[in-house]
């Protein structure tokens, strides 16, 4: 294979921005030490600000309920933790989370098993939300945790319908938001979160830092990571001055285009999907029938084997993905899938297909090509086995 590739695995990371790039080139010449309080350290600790308003402004949060982290699985960790409580309220010592959420809150971060129940969600990827009411009515209050757009099948929950939900039972919602940033407007109050993960490599910002972002009104925090004053003692270590800058270089680069970025992905989706069952009828799109964002297409049909099919593209030129990139390279079953209630065989061939602010008709087309290759080899397999 010859010639440029191309890329069609965004919602694993994004490449990164010339904006972010010259930020970090900019913060690798300071010397000083963002805890500092010379010239040199204040020169650092003003470069870590000026992103943190960025960011806050980005989420309709105040700056200083914005802690960097080193990306999102640390914000989940750090936002999943018992004792958190709202103000004047009780600590909050049981989670619930979505059964289709990234594995980092699966995991419950700070709680234990015992502590952690799963809510499950439509054939659509969508959170059950009578389920959820139910499931609050019953229990004491909990920590809430519904990602907004989920990362394989681009699904967008009702997080404005969770929220009021969640508190009306005394408990606090966590929102990972790291597909989402930068790709649909975004605002706390208007969500009706209380803790937001957001990450810098998913929109063209340095991968290894990221944030959580609270409403005011959130109690009981403890950090993850004790030592130092950093992060109004909330995240101890050095400020990462460098991804931190080009974190809130990419956010600023990011929503100056999003709308008309969006514009554009949706319509190349549109022709992606178009093709994808013109070449092949049996081709299932997930969560077709939900809200999804712009740019993300999972799909399968039967007999396809996803590891196989990843390959065949990669051999084609276009990097694609068999789901989630969060699992050390492994090609294996998608719990959100199964969530679904997706039948095996359909979801062991399952491929996403994520575009970015720098694709084009071309790269459709070339994806397309390839996918014809490929629907017509397992046409022909079917047709032996039958």
């Amino acid at each position: 294979m010859t010639g440029k590739r191309i890329y069609l695995d965004w919602n694993a990371t994004a490449p990164l921005r010339p904006e972010a790039k010259a930020a970090m080139a900019e913060a690798w010449d300071l010397a000083g030490n963002p805890s500092s309080v010379h010239s040199e350290g204040r020169a650092a600790r003003r470069m870590v600000e000026d992103a943190r308003a960025v960011l806050a402004a980005a989420t309709g949060a105040k700056p200083h309920n914005v802690i960097f982290t080193s990306g999102g699985t640390e914000a989940n960790a750090l936002a999943l933790a018992p004792g958190l409580h709202p103000s004047g309220g009780e600590p909050l010592m049981r989670l619930m989370v979505s059964a289709v959420e990234h594995p980092s809150v699966l995991a419950g971060g700070r709680f234990a098993g015992t502590g952690i129940v799963r809510v499950p969600v439509d054939q659509s990827g969508v959170v059950d939300i009578a389920r959820l009411e139910a499931m609050l009515v019953r229990e004491p209050p909990a920590l809430v945790s519904v990602m907004l757009a989920n990362n394989e099948t681009g699904a967008i929950q009702p997080i404005s319908r969770v929220a009021p939900i969640v508190h009306a039972a005394g408990g606090l919602l966590h929102v990972d938001a790291v597909q989402a940033f930068g790709r649909m407007a975004i605002d706390l109050s208007e969500l009706g979160a209380d803790l937001l993960t957001v990450s810098a490599h998913k929109i063209g910002g340095p991968k290894g830092v990221g944030a959580l972002v609270m409403a005011e009104g959130v109690a009981g925090l403890e950090p993850l990571i004790a030592g130092g004053g950093q992060e109004k003692r909330r995240r101890a270590g050095t400020e990462n001055v460098p991804g931190i800058a080009g974190f809130g270089a990419a956010v600023k680069a990011a929503l100056a285009t999003r709308e008309a970025a969006q514009s554009r992905m949706e319509a190349l989706r549109s022709h992606l999907e178009s093709g994808l069952r013109a070449a092949d009828r049996d081709v299932v799109i997930f969560s077709e029938g939900a809200p999804r964002l712009a740019n993300t297409t999972l799909f399968s049909r039967p007999g396809m084997k996803a590891e196989t099919a990843v390959i065949a593209f990669d051999l084609e030129g276009i990097a694609v993905s068999s789901g989630s990139a969060c699992s050390s390279g492994k090609v294996q079953a998608s719990h959100v899938l199964a969530a679904m209630g997706a039948e095996p065989a359909l979801a062991q061939g399952a491929l996403r297909l994520s575009l970015g602010w720098d694709t084009t008709e071309g790269d459709i087309e070339g994806a397309l090509k390839a996918w014809r290759k490929l629907a017509g080899v397992l046409g022909k397999e079917r047709q032996t086995v039958a």
